[in-house]
């Protein structure tokens, strides 16, 4: 059927014109814009509005992590993060120290609801935060593995140390441990655990001078027993002298 010599051909609103104009926002497009650390504010604010692109992991991870995004749009992200793309976000360099330490907190909170090997790729992987809450796992695994993480510290060791819930297994690791067993500040914290087996107790207690063993054995969670050998052994040491 031919066209009426009258009509005249329709022609898209203006709104579609520039949807037809504009480049599809496809995955590998939004990743490498906000790449860019000066993309404006508000194609931030848009692609956070896109439906289809925020199901994307990468891009909410990206969009978190970029330090033109508002504090608010980064604090929702935070909580709708997968437990390793929060993980790998606590651990970003260019990332403020207090959102690192929201998305730290987060991981904690959910160290109760995560399977074993979660747990264990986290002991390997994750923040001192979150390795150092770790430490206090009820399987062996994962607090061996946390004791391992290179971003673990001697402060977080000391205050799992200091802990009710530190297992003896745990707390004889520790005495043993190749890197920490060494460590002064550890071995004041292994004189005070309950825990502690004698035999390091009495070898960590000959590298303290006579006043910094009678302090360390004032505060000290020890059992009697362990406390008296102590006792009765730095009395040898002062005979001898």
């Amino acid at each position: 059927m031919s066209l009426d010599k009258d009509a005249t051909p329709s022609t898209p609103d203006s709104s579609t014109a520039a949807a037809a104009e504009a480049p599809a926002r496809t995955e590998d497009l939004v990743l490498a814009a906000l790449k860019t650390r000066d993309l404006p504010s508000d194609e931030i604010e848009r692609i956070a509005k896109d439906t289809a692109l925020m199901k994307s992991r990468k891009v909410r991870l990206a969009l978190a992590a970029h330090p033109r995004a508002s504090r608010r749009l980064t604090l929702r992200l935070i909580r709708e993060l997968y437990t390793f793309d929060l993980m790998q976000f606590s651990v970003m360099p260019a990332v403020a120290a207090d959102l690192k330490r929201v998305a730290e907190e987060q991981l904690v909170v959910r160290l109760c609801s995560i399977t074993l090997g979660e747990r264990l790729s986290l002991a390997r992987r994750s923040s001192t935060l979150v390795a150092g809450a770790l430490l206090l796992d009820k399987e062996s695994p994962v607090w061996q593995a946390a004791l391992d993480n290179p971003r673990l510290t001697e402060a977080a060791i000391f205050r799992a140390l200091q802990h009710p819930n530190a297992g003896a297994a745990f707390v004889e690791a520790v005495c043993h441990h190749a890197k920490w067993s060494v460590r002064s500040e550890i071995r004041l914290a292994l004189l005070r655990n309950p825990h502690t087996p004698l035999a390091r107790a009495l070898e960590f207690a000959r590298r303290l001078s006579p006043t910094q063993l009678r302090d360390v054995l004032h505060n000290s969670r020890l059992p009697e027993k362990t406390k008296a050998h102590l006792r009765k052994d730095l009395e040898s040491r002062g005979r001898n002298c």
